[in-house]
């Protein structure tokens, strides 16, 4: 009954362990304060970063669908929902600019899935797991909700220091640690989606979806049915 969320969640977990292994392995060649995690991308093994962002897309596309089905997301929280996942399946086929040659086509593409993606999940979160619905809440949803609200604190204060440093004269990655504030950022995400994940789990289908209800004539010990005449 909750086999989409449940594969969503799973292969949520699958795609984070991987890249925060690319994260471990390459602490000594790559500082995370500094680069950001889709530097992955141009390292050998760069595959396994498009592989662990692909699980990650998946599972929130899985964990999106169960939420429709469970009646929890309507239409503009499930298109921002699939945004991000879209999002982030750009950003693992597109690699970023290697600063080393020059800017690229590749690189802007990448650069525009990763502001999709960053920018919707949280406005999914809200929108989903907004407390004022009248639907069935828990734990669950309002953490969904926290995160979704603190993603989006978290992207207005990157613009405002952006602002200030710009009419200081500087460029956006010198006036923080992009790598910090970027795993920040997607962690604070990833919570959200997990929570938005466990919420549809441990929801049940709308009656009208689970079709008739079983008969009551029945053995109540081994729950074999009893045909009835």
């Amino acid at each position: 009954m909750h086999r989409a969320a449940r594969w969503g969640l799973g292969a949520v977990g699958a795609g984070v362990t991987v890249i925060i292994g690319l994260d471990l392995a390459a602490l000594d060649e790559m500082d995370p304060f500094r680069r950001t995690i889709s530097e992955h991308g141009l390292r050998e093994g760069g595959w396994l970063f498009g592989l662990g962002v692909a699980l990650l897309a998946a599972g929130s596309a899985a964990i999106g669908v169960s939420l429709a089905r469970r009646r929890l997301a309507g239409i503009v929280g499930t298109l921002a929902l699939m945004a991000w996942s879209a999002g982030l399946l750009v950003t693992a086929y597109f690699p970023k600019h290697d600063w080393s040659v020059g800017p690229s086509l590749s690189g802007s593409i990448h650069r525009a899935g990763s502001v999709v993606a960053f920018l919707s999940l949280p406005l999914a979160a809200l929108i989903i797991a907004r407390p004022w619905r009248r639907v069935e809440r828990g734990a669950a949803s309002l953490a969904a909700f926290a995160f979704g609200l603190l993603s989006v604190l978290f992207v207005l204060g990157m613009a405002a220091l952006v602002t200030v440093g710009a009419r200081s004269g500087l460029s956006w990655w010198q006036v923080m640690p992009l790598g910090l504030v970027e795993r920040g950022l997607a962690a604070i995400e990833v919570a959200a989606l997990t929570a938005l994940g466990v919420w549809a789990a441990g929801q049940r289908l709308a009656q009208a979806q689970e079709g008739p209800l079983s008969s009551p004539v029945g053995d109540a010990e081994d729950g074999r049915r009893i045909p009835t005449v």
